[in-house]
């Protein structure tokens, strides 16, 4: 517990320093980011807000590596900022060079020299001494040039004490002597004297007069505002005296707060050290303001002390260590997913510390290739690019043995099913005409699984359906206006599903294939009557619906072959139906009578006759 509070304070302080807290990526993607459309890092914060590393406390959650703070969440190992640093670091060569051992032994004398017991006034000069061999060296940054600035401002401020002490005894040996002068006066008498009050001396009596009373009052007057100004002079450097104390421990206090905030644990230890050294007063707690003394107290259960500051550094100096010992053994396993998060926590919380720093290139770069195929699982998942995924958690398992890949596989056969059955819908939509239906489901589709192979057929397919279904509208119009219904009628198939969204053109083409049938039925009929010789009945079958359907080319044709060989029917036919329309009543019956004769079943012939003979013989 201890190690995870420390973890997740380190976290938090360092991201403050660096002003890199970047906005948490989004969860693993088993949906969308956490939290909706993040206020801005940037935003300047509400009246009464937090001001603070955020609005709360950093927790970090090791079971899921999520690091909680200022109302975002995201893992710790999926940063940006994180991953680009750490990838440095496994790529880096080890500091086993002759300057990293020299400059680690002078770290290891000044923590000796001023270790409990052995802080003495020689041992805390030799100390101080060393801090400005150790700037001297790029690892430390300068940061012990820092501290011995610190250290100098602090005995510079308690000369400045000093010396402002002596200059209060001064002071008040001269307030005793104003006090005595205010009261009495110059020659021993008291202030209690009137005008004309005497006294008796051991030389006798003696009268004291007027002008002597005067006197006396103004050097009593003179010596009480000398009084007031010695007064105000001791309390002026007791002031000053308390304020360059507060100071110094301030300025102090907030470098080894900075230390932390580096992960500079070693740097922690030997200002904490310093800071016992040269303030001896016992007073150890820190003066942060009230956000920051709330995140370490809130963080590490106590406080903010000196002595936290301490405990925190060495705790950290032991996780990372353990943690590079962990991953040493897990490495040896081929446990590289468990190396690695191990590596990385210990990364993550010291950075700085020796271990980390002299651990082997080799061993570090046996991690890398884990490392940076885990990052791009991460990212392919968040991108949905699942079929990227998958290669990778084939690749991963591959590499290392413990790694758990079921809840990626899990999330990723999820997606996929989701995303093909709201491709099945996108079809179904199409065939059915329901655009609302179709763009909704493909956005769907589009959202789940971006990268989808068979969204793009499926898409394309779609698309194509639309063009040939407008072509197929605009061909229909065209033939229709044409009245070409013989050729509407062989491309019936492709007019039914292009119309199936236009009821009006699809009633039209229902009327089109209505009569069609009719026209097929008549000819299937004349070439039944032709197969057997009754070409005079074949003719006839299409002369009943020539006059319905003029333009059609099939059964003109038909009808034109069938005048022909029932040449004889129809010339006595036609001239039975001219005599009629001349009113030759005899003649007309007549040829109706022979074309009866010529083809007995003639409805033709039967009707005209009818006709006629009604004129002759009216009914009734």
């Amino acid at each position: 517990m201890k190690t995870t509070r420390l973890l997740s304070l380190g976290i938090a302080l360092a991201c403050a320093l660096r002003g890199s807290a970047q906005v948490p990526d989004a969860a693993p993607p088993a949906s969308a980011p956490p939290a909706a459309a993040p206020a801005s890092a940037n935003a300047a914060p509400k009246s009464g807000d937090s001001k603070f590393l955020g609005k709360d406390v950093p927790v970090f959650d090791p079971g899921s590596e999520l690091l909680t703070w200022d109302g975002k969440t995201w893992n710790v190992n999926n940063n940006r900022a994180f991953q680009a640093r750490f990838e440095k670091y496994l790529n880096a060569p080890e500091e086993v060079s002759t300057e990293a051992r020299q400059y680690q032994a002078i770290i290891s004398e000044i923590l000796n020299r001023l270790a409990a017991g052995n802080a003495t006034t020689a041992n805390i000069d030799v100390a101080f001494k060393y801090l400005p061999m150790a700037s001297r060296y790029d690892i430390d940054a300068r940061l012990g040039s820092a501290l011995a600035d610190a250290v100098y401002t602090v005995w510079v401020a308690q000369r400045q004490q000093n010396r402002l002490t002596s200059a209060n005894e001064s002071l008040r040996y001269a307030r005793h002597s104003a006090y005595f002068r205010v009261a009495t006066s110059d020659t021993g008498s008291t202030l209690d004297e009137t005008k004309t009050t005497s006294t008796t001396s051991k030389t006798g009596s003696e009268t004291k007069t007027a002008t002597d009373s005067v006197k006396s009052a103004a050097r009593q007057g003179r010596a009480a505002i000398e009084l007031a100004e010695l007064e105000a002079a001791i309390k002026a450097n007791e002031a000053r005296k308390m304020l360059s104390e507060i100071q110094v421990k301030v300025e102090f206090q907030a470098l080894i707060v900075q230390f932390f905030m580096q992960r500079r644990f070693q740097h922690v230890l030997m200002a904490t050290r310093f800071y016992r050294a040269v303030f001896t007063d016992g007073d150890s707690k820190l003066n942060l303001g009230k956000d920051a003394t709330e995140l370490f107290q809130k963080t590490t259960g106590v406080p903010p002390t000196i002595s936290v500051l301490d405990s925190l550094a060495n705790e950290a100096l032991r996780d990372v260590r353990e943690g590079v010992k962990a991953y040493e053994f897990l490495l040896e396993n081929n446990e590289l997913d468990s190396a690695a998060k191990r590596l990385a926590e210990a990364f993550t919380v010291g950075e700085w510390v020796p271990e980390i720093r002299v651990l082997p290139r080799t061993k570090k770069r046996q991690a890398l290739e884990y490392v940076q195929k885990s990052n791009q699982l991460l990212s392919t998942l968040e991108a949905r690019d699942y079929t990227q995924a998958e290669r990778l958690l084939a690749d991963l398992a591959k590499i290392a043995k413990d790694f758990d890949a079921s809840k990626a596989r899990a999330l990723i056969e999820t997606k996929r099913r989701v995303a093909q059955l709201r491709l099945a819908n996108a079809r179904n939509a199409a065939l059915s005409g329901d655009k609302a239906t179709l763009e909704k489901e493909l956005a769907e589709a589009t959202e789940l699984w971006p990268l989808n192979p068979q969204l793009a057929e499926v898409a394309n397919a779609i698309f194509s359906q639309g063009d040939v279904q407008q072509r197929a509208v605009s061909d229909f119009d065209q033939l229709l206006g044409q009245k070409n219904y013989r050729q509407i009628s062989e491309n019936s198939t492709r007019f039914i599903a292009a119309l199936a969204t236009y009821p009006d053109k699809a009633k039209q083409l229902q009327g089109v294939l209505t009569d069609m049938q009719k026209i097929e039925t008549a000819i299937l009929r004349a070439d039944e009557m032709a197969r057997q010789s009754n070409y005079a009945g074949a003719w006839e079958s299409v002369e009943k619906i020539a006059p319905d359907f003029p333009d059609d080319s099939k059964l003109n044709q038909v009808r034109a072959n069938l005048t022909t060989q029932a040449a004889d029917f129809v010339r006595t036919l036609r001239s039975a139906q001219d005599a009629e329309k001349r009113e030759q009543i005899g003649s007309g019956l007549a040829w109706f009578l022979k074309a009866k004769k010529l083809y007995p079943q003639s409805d033709f012939a039967k009707e005209g006759v009818e006709r006629l003979a009604s004129k002759i013989v009216p009914e009734g």
